[in-house]
């Protein structure tokens, strides 16, 4: 599967997004800028924040500074994912959420996705979002909206909602090869919800993990981060690798110039295996 980091998903309501995506999830405010910045001129066409990161502003300001300096790219060129966190959740409290979240971008004159964060805070408060998420969406300031962490039967308490207006476009989650999440990608899939990973890189926990090391060694020139990303790209996931090392933000966005086989792909990937970041809590199996 050749792909470039211009190379786009088609979301249902004809939207296109990049395939890969720079995650700011921990970049310093003080360095965001640069590092989006950056990652723009490397390349990258799609950058994922959210209100939690407290960096909302900064991103937004590192992406209208490429465009100011890059006149064959255009706004539309470049692809800007939000989120909205749940202390935030229920219809009034969601709508001056998305307000703020509109004002810290207001140079980007909109937002390309929105997403809910988690399913956190019980089912009132998550249709109550999705009637505002709905709202703005309709007006044109929200390009397209999703949701984040969402399990099957969160998602499906969406599709049974006589509410519902507009089905959500993109589900964002963790996974990994030892983080399949089989059944869940496969309602994402037939529902036509498009999955981004984040943390494909398992923050660093598994780069030496002797398989994923013996199979890099038939990639000669790839590091294990970059089999890493690429296994997202194969499975059809949108990976958001993120780092602030300028070096190792062009190593992961190389990880589009090469492909891996098919055996090796299956041979990567773990359905059995559960290898969870925060080993205490999973919002996919533990909200309510």
């Amino acid at each position: 599967m050749k792909i470039t980091p211009t190379t786009t998903y088609t979301l249902r309501n004809g939207v296109k997004i990049p395939v890969i995506g720079l995650g700011v999830y921990l970049s310093p405010q003080k360095e965001t800028e640069h590092i989006v910045y950056t990652g723009l001129k490397q390349g990258y066409r799609h950058v994922d924040t959210a209100k939690f990161y407290g960096n909302e502003r900064e991103v937004s300001l590192g992406i209208a500074k490429f465009l100011e300096e890059t006149p064959s790219c255009s706004r539309s060129d470049i692809f800007y994912t939000t989120k909205i966190y749940h202390e935030d959740f229920g219809y009034e409290e969601t709508k001056k959420a998305i307000a703020k979240s509109l004002e810290e971008a207001k140079e980007l004159g909109y937002i390309d996705l929105l997403l809910m964060h988690s399913p956190t805070g019980g089912k009132e408060k998550r249709l109550a979002t999705w009637k505002a998420f709905q709202e703005f969406y309709e007006q044109g300031k929200l390009k397209a909206i999703g949701i984040s962490n969402f399990s099957i039967a969160h998602t499906e308490e969406l599709y049974a909602w006589d509410g519902l207006k507009v089905e959500p476009m993109v589900n964002q989650f963790e996974i990994n090869p030892w983080l399949t999440r089989k059944e869940l990608c496969e309602y994402c899939r037939k529902k036509g919800i498009v999955i981004e990973a984040f943390s494909p890189l398992t923050r660093g926990q598994r780069l030496d993990d002797p398989q994923l090391v013996s199979i890099a060694e038939k990639y000669p020139g790839h590091s294990t981060a970059q089999l890493l990303i690429r296994w997202s790209l194969e499975m059809g996931f949108i990976p958001l690798p993120k780092s602030s090392n300028e070096k190792r933000l062009l190593q992961n966005l190389q990880a589009c110039d090469f492909e891996m086989s098919k055996e090796d792909v299956k041979a990567l990937t773990h359905d059995e295996d559960y290898f969870l970041m925060n080993k205490d809590f999973d919002p996919i199996k533990n909200c309510p």
